[in-house]
């Protein structure tokens, strides 16, 4: 099958989004980790874990058409955080980004009447609204408990039943 040179772009600038996603929570992950965030270590790194996942599907979608997909230079993440709230805000700012970016892919597949890459994409439009709705509810729980450290401390407990829930849906 052939998909357009410019779905070929879209879908190899959606792995180097993962992989920087990938990335990002990894570093979310190794200051929650330092600052002692246990919850938010595990929920990291399974989001971390799971953005390679998302890196790789796209992966064997362009391989599996006979298309060698990009392997991406990284950014590098940053480092710096002010509060599990501050990265729960970047977290969803980044999960915007990536669903500007399947969305913007999304219509690139419909003017091209490539079919089988809409019906591709169409798992990570759904993915996305449940991304974007899970960290809309973690950051809201700021509001609804409050922010101090008895409250940060039941928000970082929500954070590893998130994890845990991630890992058992993957290994299933």
């Amino acid at each position: 099958m052939k998909i357009s040179n410019n779905m070929q772009k879209a879908l190899n600038n959606q792995i180097a989004l993962e992989a920087n996603a990938s990335n990002n929570y990894m570093a979310m992950a190794s200051w929650c980790e330092v600052t002692g965030y246990e919850g938010g270590t595990s929920f990291f790194y399974a989001q971390s874990d799971e953005e390679r996942t998302h890196m790789l599907k796209f992966i064997h979608y362009l391989n599996n058409l006979g298309i060698s997909a990009v392997m991406p230079a990284t950014k590098s993440p940053s480092s710096n955080f002010k509060s599990l709230e501050s990265i729960l805000k970047t977290a969803l700012k980044n999960e915007q980004t990536v669903t500007t970016a399947i969305h913007k892919m999304v219509e690139i597949s419909q003017k091209d009447k490539d079919h089988s890459t809409y019906a591709f994409l169409e798992w990570f439009v759904n993915e996305q609204v449940q991304e974007e709705t899970k960290f809309e509810t973690l950051i809201q729980k700021f509001e609804l408990i409050g922010r101090d450290k008895i409250a940060i401390n039941e928000i970082d407990k929500t954070l590893a039943v998130y994890a845990t829930t991630f890992t058992a849906d993957t290994t299933a």
